[in-house]
C-alpha cells in the first residue's frame, strides 16, 4: 500500500479583522517544500502526521508527506496564500500517484477570499487526482462545518469527539484503520449527516454532552457503524452550513447512516436546554470568584480567545478586577508584541511604566497604562497542549503592586495548561483568580488545580451571545435564534 498525508487548515472568524497571511503560517506550523512535519515535534494539528507514518509504517507500506500547514485562527485567509498552499499539496500528490489511501487533516472551518468552504475544495481536487477507486480521508476539529462537497468527495470524516481537545491523535489512528480496511476491500464506507439547526457551545467533560459523546463512541463498531462524529460547528464562521450537525460512517448502508444521523441529531435538540450555557458577565463572575476562599478560581476569558479568532489584548476583564480592587490574580496571554519589546529593552528588574492590550480594534477595548515590575523575560517560550508543544514567541511575566501577574508574549495563541504561567516562574497555587484567555481548552490542565472554573461572556470578538451573531451568509434558521428552526 502507498500512503499520502498531508496537513492544510485553519478555524476561520469571518468576523475577524486580522488578515491570515504568509506570517501567521509560518509562526504557527508550517512544513513544505519537502521538509516533513514528522521531523519534529508534534504540534496540535501535525499530531494526525505522526499517528499516520506510525501506522503505515509498522505495516511496512510506503507514505509519501507532503505540506503540513496551519494558521492560528484569524480573518479569512489571503486567496494567493490559501490557492499556493493547496496547489503545493496537490502537486505533490500527483506526483506521488498511484496512491491507495490519501489523508487530509484539515480543520472544517477555513474560509479563504472566493473560497467558503476550503475544505470541500481541497476534497474535491484530491478525489479528481487520486480517482473514484482510492480512499480518501480527512480528520476535523469538532468546531467544523461538514459540508455536502466534503461527504461527496471523501470516503471517511473523522472529528475530534472532546472538547478540550485532547483526543487528536486517538481520531487520526481512527481514522487510519477504517480507511486502511476499506483500501483492502474489507468495508465500503458511506456518509451521512444531520443538520442540527443549532449554534451552541457543548464542553464535554459536563453532562449531558459526556454522556453523549460516550454514547457515540459505544455505538461505533457495531451494527455496520464504522464511526460518528458530532461537528459543532464554528459560530463565528459565516457560511452557509454553519450549524452543528451529525455525521456516520456506515459499511455500505447508507440509509443506516442516516437513520442513526438523525436519532441522535434529535438527541442534541432535546439536550439543547441542559446543555445551554447562558453568558455571565463580569461583575457576577468577579463576585462569585471573589466569594471563594481557597483559590485559585479559574474565569475563562471566552470572548478574547485567540482560538477562535479573537485578537487576545483584550483589557475588559483585568480593567473591571483593577477596579474593584481585586488582588492575587495572575492573567494571560495578552498578545502585546509592542510591550514586549518595551520590557525587553528594559530588561528583567525593571520599572516602568507601561501601555497594555487594546491595540487591534474594538474588540479589544481600551489600552491600560500600569506599572509595571519586570520579574522574567522567556525567549522561544512553549505551553503544553496534550501531548504536544505550542510556541509563545518571547513570553514576559510582569507584576503590579507585587499581587497581580500579567503573562504578555509575541505569539498570538489561547492559553492551554498552567505551564504558560509556571514556566515563567508563576506560583499559581498561591492566588486568589487565574484569568485566561481562552474558552474551554484550558480546562484539562486547569481543572486540577482550580477551585472553581468558571466562564466569562467580556465583551470582545466572540462574545457568545449566539442569537445575536450577525450573519448574512448563513442565512437559515438555527436555535437559539429561533425557537423552532425545525417548524
Amino acid at each position: 500500500m502507498r500512503v499520502f498525508i498531508a496537513c492544510l487548515g485553519t478555524e476561520t472568524n469571518t468576523f475577524s479583522p486580522l488578515p491570515t497571511g504568509w506570517e501567521t503560517f509560518r509562526e504557527t506550523m508550517l512544513f513544505h517544500n519537502g521538509e516533513k512535519a514528522t521531523n519534529h515535534e508534534p504540534m496540535l494539528f501535525s499530531e494526525p502526521l505522526h499517528v499516520w507514518r506510525s501506522e503505515a509504517e509498522s505495516r511496512g507500506w510506503d507514505v509519501v508527506e507532503s505540506v503540513a500547514a496551519f494558521a492560528q485562527p484569524a480573518g479569512v485567509c489571503i486567496k494567493s496564500v490559501y490557492e499556493g498552499l493547496r496547489d503545493e499539496l496537490l502537486r505533490d500528490l500527483e506526483a506521488a500517484m498511484p496512491v491507495d489511501i490519501a489523508l487530509i487533516n484539515m480543520h472544517g472551518a477555513m474560509v479563504a477570499d472566493g473560497y467558503l468552504d476550503c475544505e470541500g475544495d481541497i476534497l474535491q481536487r484530491v478525489r479528481a487526482i487520486v480517482g473514484p477507486d482510492r480512499v480518501v480521508g480527512g480528520e476535523l476539529d469538532l468546531h467544523c462545518s461538514i459540508t455536502g462537497e466534503m461527504v461527496r468527495a471523501a470516503d471517511a470524516l473523522i472529528t475530534f469527539k472532546e472538547y478540550p481537545h485532547i483526543d487528536a491523535p486517538h481520531r487520526a489512528k481512527e481514522l487510519f484503520a477504517l480507511c486502511a480496511d476499506a483500501a483492502a476491500g474489507k468495508t465500503k464506507p458511506v456518509m451521512a449527516r444531520y443538520d442540527c439547526r443549532m449554534i451552541n457551545t457543548w464542553r464535554t467533560p459536563f453532562e449531558p454532552t459526556r454522556s453523549f459523546v460516550d454514547k457515540l463512541q459505544s455505538l461505533e463498531g457495531k451494527d455496520g457503524i464504522l464511526s460518528i462524529s458530532f461537528a459543532h460547528g464554528f459560530p463565528w464562521g459565516d457560511v452557509p452550513e454553519a450549524s452543528a450537525k451529525i455525521l456516520v460512517v456506515s459499511d455500505g448502508d447508507e440509509a443506516k447512516a442516516a437513520a442513526l444521523a438523525e436519532t441522535l441529531g434529535k438527541e442534541v435538540w432535546a439536550m439543547r436546554a441542559a446543555t445551554a450555557m447562558a453568558p455571565r458577565d463580569m461583575n457576577d463572575i468577579l463576585e462569585e470568584a471573589a466569594g471563594h476562599n481557597k483559590g485559585p478560581v479559574v474565569i475563562a476569558d471566552t470572548s478574547d480567545n485567540a482560538g477562535g479568532g479573537a485578537p487576545s489584548d483584550a483589557t475588559f476583564l483585568l480593567a473591571a478586577a483593577l477596579e474593584k480592587g481585586l488582588t492575587g490574580i495572575a492573567t494571560g496571554l495578552y498578545w502585546d508584541p509592542t510591550a514586549v519589546r518595551f520590557c525587553e529593552e528594559a530588561g528583567e528588574g525593571a520599572n516602568l511604566d507601561l501601555r497594555i492590550g487594546g491595540k487591534v480594534g474594538k474588540a479589544s477595548g481600551m489600552p491600560l497604562d500600569l506599572r509595571v515590575h519586570v520579574k522574567k523575560i522567556l525567549h522561544n517560550a512553549e505551553q503544553t497542549f496534550g501531548t504536544s508543544t505550542n510556541p509563545l514567541g518571547t513570553a514576559v511575566w510582569l507584576q503590579i503592586d507585587g499581587d497581580i501577574d500579567l503573562v504578555l508574549n509575541t505569539q498570538r495563541t489561547q492559553v492551554f495548561h498552567p505551564d504558560a504561567f509556571t514556566k515563567l516562574g508563576i506560583d499559581l497555587s498561591a492566588k486568589r483568580m487565574v484569568f485566561v484567555k481562552s474558552s474551554q481548552h484550558f480546562y484539562a490542565g486547569f481543572n486540577p488545580i482550580a477551585e472553581a472554573v468558571l466562564y466569562c461572556a467580556t465583551p470582545g470578538a466572540i462574545a457568545p451571545h449566539y442569537g445575536a451573531i450577525p450573519f448574512k451568509t448563513f442565512t437559515q434558521p438555527y436555535w437559539p435564534k429561533v425557537e423552532n428552526p425545525f417548524g
